[in-house]
């Protein structure tokens, strides 16, 4: 009871100080709350702003665009058309920039003097030129994605045409139809990415007889071989493994290496990248496979764009037998003889073709081997865009080697205006980096107008003969040239 009665006390005491002592302050805060909430009331209805004048702020909320936009209509003299009920849609490309309409048509606030009729006409006739111009940039804006759009369809429905004529016509009758006149065609306008692996698979074919069994114990091998690199195995089974130790190490890092940079703006191939393993093992798998060619630098291009294309094991199969062909052979065996045959007949066929450039480059002193094997080691992959190096591919597995010495040529016939007026270092740098945004069209366009013909003489037989003339000259006893 005894602390109720002085709660009770307390209370009362504290009533008795509020309205007595504080009567002042309760009359100043409700007054003070009460002159809020008038002002409050007052700015709604107080004048808003608007470009350099105050207009009510109720009126200029109710004022959009397109009241102002009939405003103008009416003062320029113009019906105002019902807006249609299919406005948004834009099908005529209407543009009228209602921003611009508010700025520059309104008249001056009443604080300041008037425009002089001239100088309002002279504004609405500037109105009517952006107006104009506007329409016009969004006209060719739009012609200019319609016409991108056209010609992706065109190109779908051209690529649709062709898949089925590939997997309905030429697969199944391969042997047969593979070398004819209507085939020939559509290696040419290039092979459709969903059955681009296939064919090639086909083109390529597997002259050496490699199984999907064989390349598992390929692989392996090769693991086991990084195992016991990096466990540190004994240089006996090094040299039984058929590496010595140093070879083994070269490789094993230049793998990795190459595998970092190989198609780096994809970032598919590098550490983490989903077809980083798979690339590892096919180059794993071969340099196990073919120990007497090893790894060689530019091979992981090659097996990027098989991955890109073919199943893991399919892959190694092509990979292998593409490396197995005569042409890619000399180069990765580094056979400086044959090499040297090859940039022979190419430079018979360049003379040929391109005579004023072939005397440019060899005033300059420009061989081909500064631009040519790098392009050959990767099959144009790495030199070209992604897309355009697989339409090189396409017509490559149909006509082999002698494609590769022709793209040469239409690349440096695309560019000869440019290429004769350079020295020997501009040039060298331009080819062995070649500008990214290169035009299939345009490139296939110029490596058409090349004719791999000399004197009657097609690139086998020139290639036959050179090679015929280097045996002979070994031997001491060269022979004539015809």
């Amino acid at each position: 009871m005894g602390v109720n009665t002085r709660g009770d006390s307390w209370r009362k005491c504290c009533e008795v100080s509020f309205f007595e002592v504080g009567g002042v302050g309760v009359f100043v805060y409700w007054n003070l709350l009460a002159r809020k909430q008038n002002a409050r009331l007052d700015r709604q209805n107080d004048l808003g702003w608007k470009l350099f004048g105050k207009v009510p702020l109720r009126e200029n909320a109710q004022k959009d665009s397109k009241k102002i936009q009939k405003e103008y209509e009416d003062k320029a003299g113009r019906p105002s058309k019902p807006p249609s009920p299919k406005q948004n849609v834009r099908k005529n490309l209407d543009f009228e920039p209602l921003s611009t309409t508010a700025l520059i048509l309104e008249d001056r606030p009443a604080n300041l003097p008037a425009k002089p009729a001239e100088e309002a006409q002279k504004h609405r006739q500037q109105y009517e030129e952006m107006v104009v111009q506007a329409k016009k940039r969004e006209l060719k804006e739009a012609q200019r994605r319609r016409r991108q759009l056209e010609e992706r369809c065109r190109l779908e429905e051209s690529i649709g045409n062709a898949v089925l004529t590939w997997n309905n016509e030429v697969l199944p009758n391969w042997e047969t139809m593979w070398c004819s006149r209507k085939v020939r065609d559509l290696w040419w306008q290039g092979i459709p990415p969903s059955v681009r692996g296939k064919v090639w698979s086909l083109a390529i074919g597997n002259e050496l007889n490699i199984t999907h069994e064989l390349f598992d114990i390929c692989l392996a091998r090769a693991k086991e071989r990084w195992r016991s690199f990096s466990t540190g195995g004994s240089e006996a089974e090094n040299e039984d493994a058929g590496f010595s130790a140093a070879d083994r190490e070269a490789s094993l890092e230049l793998i990795k290496l190459d595998i970092s940079r190989t198609f780096p703006n994809l970032c598919i191939f590098q550490q983490g990248g989903p077809y980083h393993d798979t690339l590892h093992s096919i180059l794993g798998a071969y340099t196990c496979y073919r120990p007497d060619v090893g790894y060689v630098q530019g091979m992981s291009f090659i097996a990027a764009v098989l991955i890109l294309n073919l199943d893991t094991a399919d892959a190694f199969i092509a990979f292998s037998n593409l490396l197995n062909k005569p042409c890619q052979m000399a180069f990765f065996r580094v056979d400086h003889g044959l090499m040297l045959t090859y940039f022979a007949a190419f430079e018979v066929f360049f003379e040929e073709n391109l005579p004023k450039l072939f005397a440019h480059f060899k005033k300059n002193n420009l061989t081909p081997d500064i631009y040519l094997i790098d392009w050959i080691f990767t099959l144009y992959s790495k030199s070209l865009p992604l897309d355009l190096a697989c339409r090189i591919w396409d017509v490559f597995c149909r006509d082999g080697e002698e494609f590769l010495f022709r793209t040469a040529l239409g690349i440096l016939k695309l560019f000869e205006d440019i290429l004769t007026k350079m020295d020997f270092i501009h040039i060298a740098q331009f080819l062995t980096r070649l500008p990214e945004d290169l035009p299939a069209e345009e490139v296939f366009a110029s490596i058409a107008t090349i004719q791999m013909q000399s004197r009657n003489k097609k690139w086998a037989q020139v290639l036959t003969a050179l090679q015929k003339d280097s045996r002979d000259v070994e031997k001491g006893s060269p022979s004539l040239r015809h």
